[in-house]
């Protein structure tokens, strides 16, 4: 169709009113839009995140190896995977920089990234512990994380920093507010020089269940006292669901934010457990406030999405329902009702 700007209109007097009709219809058009709600929509943001998955949502190792877990994830159009440090996996002690660095290149070859690099292992061996044996363990087990990532080329390193509390583990023993603190500043000042060596970085991840670093202002003092630019935030927008809101957090977190979870909490239920997490969209967050927020700080790495329970049945139909719903918050597809 023929803009009514077309300069070859303006060569004929029928051209100008046939451009001054246009405008006027156009006008009408846009007038009647405004005036029917159902017409008039607003097209969908579209986001630079890249979209991650974390290996807990697929049932690796029990039905699907590494490798499978890597082309599934690609297959269904995630751009990254985050992996789990264990001590019983394919990233555990048992295994040295021979074997992460192959994963690496497996990863290259699928044409999927390694957006980084966690572990449950926080928790049984936490660096607050009362027990000095577990914190030294744990700081021992935070060391070959960092190595790991170095091998697996990745440069996000999730740290839970410390715990006052684990609801979950019957063998913690609480640890008072002030001297979880110290030694949580202790530990963490304790892993920056492996960090910087091998250019990673530790994200600090607020949880909200282990009773520490309870606010974002928390946070902030918790990672700026250490002066390096290899502390940073691993933000989770389902940790503080409970009682606090995720597009609340990210503004005051604002650049700290080095790497992100994204887990659905639903409000709708008291449980403290794991089981509150849902599949994306099945829940409360306002994540389009989320996604606003996290534009607006500048943030531009990775969103995983993080779960941890495989589907028992067609474990790929989480994957690629998760595809579907992240390409939907992040503008990718947008659905305009007839």
């Amino acid at each position: 169709m023929t803009s009514p700007f077309d300069p070859s209109l303006l060569l004929s007097r029928r051209g100008i009113l046939g451009a001054t009709a246009g405008v006027a219809v156009a006008s009408a058009v846009a007038t009647q839009s405004a005036e029917s709600p159902r017409d008039a929509v607003t097209p969908a943001p579209r986001y630079p995140f890249r979209k991650s998955l974390n290996l807990w949502a697929m049932p690796y190792p029990a039905k699907m190896t590494l490798e499978q877990c890597l082309r599934l994830a690609k297959e269904a159009g995630f751009e990254g995977v985050e992996l789990n440090y264990d001590l019983e996996s394919d990233l555990s002690p048992k295994h040295g920089t021979a074997h992460f660095q192959e994963i690496r290149r497996m990863a290259d070859r699928i044409g999927i990234a390694i957006s980084g690099l966690c572990s449950f292992l926080f928790w049984p061996y936490p660096l607050t512990s009362n027990d000095p044996a577990k914190r030294q363990r744990g700081f021992e087990l935070a060391g070959k994380i960092v190595e790991c990532a170095l091998d697996l080329g990745t440069r996000n390193v999730l740290v839970v920093p410390g715990a006052v509390c684990i609801p979950w583990r019957t063998d913690h023993e609480p640890v008072p507010n002030d001297v979880c603190l110290t030694r949580a500043k202790d530990a963490v000042s304790r892993m920056i020089p492996a960090a910087e060596k091998a250019g990673v970085t530790l994200n600090m991840e607020n949880i909200f269940f282990n009773g520490f670093l309870l606010s974002p202002q928390e946070m902030v003092d918790f990672v700026d006292g250490f002066g390096s630019e290899h502390v940073r935030v691993h933000f989770d927008t389902g940790n503080i669901m409970m009682y606090q809101y995720p597009e609340h957090w990210i503004p005051i977190l604002g650049k700290r934010i080095a790497n992100v979870h994204l887990k659905e909490f639903t409000k709708k239920g008291t449980d403290t457990s794991l089981e509150s997490f849902r599949p994306l969209l099945d829940g409360t967050t306002n994540w389009p406030a989320v996604m606003q927020a996290l534009s607006v700080v500048g943030y531009d790495g990775y969103l995983t999405f993080e779960y941890f329970h495989p589907y028992e049945h067609y474990p790929e139909a989480l994957v690629f329902q998760t595809s579907d719903s992240m390409d939907r918050m992040l503008g990718r597809k947008v659905y305009t009702p007839a």
